[in-house]
């Protein structure tokens, strides 16, 4: 796999594919990790929270979804640190990527967030969010906030309520 960068934009692709590449046919679209990644590049074009943060989808799976933004100074709080606030827009971006992994129109029903350790100017953040349970139309999804050092910043949990029969981006 390689990381492919358009502008504040990133997807990572499979070896040999281009980020200028669609996922392409629709025969394409029927491998569940070729779908998760239109689904991701399809979701972050049109989705102006996050890229005014500046977040990249680093990558995408089905059911899983791993997304990073760099704390910047009009991120801070009046204490001098990440506010919570972005820290869970970053973790709730990854829950919504991965929920939707599949192309079925999910949305939040709610999240609970744990805030571990501050997140620091120039701080780059990582969200990766799995998916622990889908039944029916609920899905409940674990999201860990990591920086670069590894340390834990955050934790998120997410259920998640599927629109049934409605699809997350056109094929």
């Amino acid at each position: 796999m390689h990381a492919a960068t358009t502008g504040r934009t990133q997807i990572v692709l499979p070896a040999g594919r281009h980020a200028d590449e669609e996922a392409g046919t629709m025969s394409d679209l029927h491998d569940p990790q070729a779908l998760a990644e239109h689904v991701g590049r399809t979701m972050l074009a049109h989705d102006p929270a996050a890229l005014g943060v500046g977040m990249t989808v680093d990558a995408m799976g089905p059911g899983t979804a791993r997304l990073s933004m760099t704390v910047r100074r009009d991120m801070l709080n009046g204490v001098g640190i990440c506010h919570g606030g972005y820290i869970t827009l970053l973790a709730d971006s990854a829950f919504a990527f991965a929920c939707n992994s599949r192309n079925e129109l999910t949305v939040a029903a709610s999240v609970v967030v744990d805030f571990i350790a501050p997140a620091q100017l120039g701080d780059m953040l990582t969200a990766e969010a799995r998916e622990v349970s889908r039944a029916g139309s609920t899905g409940v999804y674990d999201v860990t906030v990591h920086n670069l050092s590894g340390d834990l910043v955050a934790v998120l949990r997410g259920r998640s309520h599927q629109l049934k029969g409605r699809k997350t981006v056109p094929d």
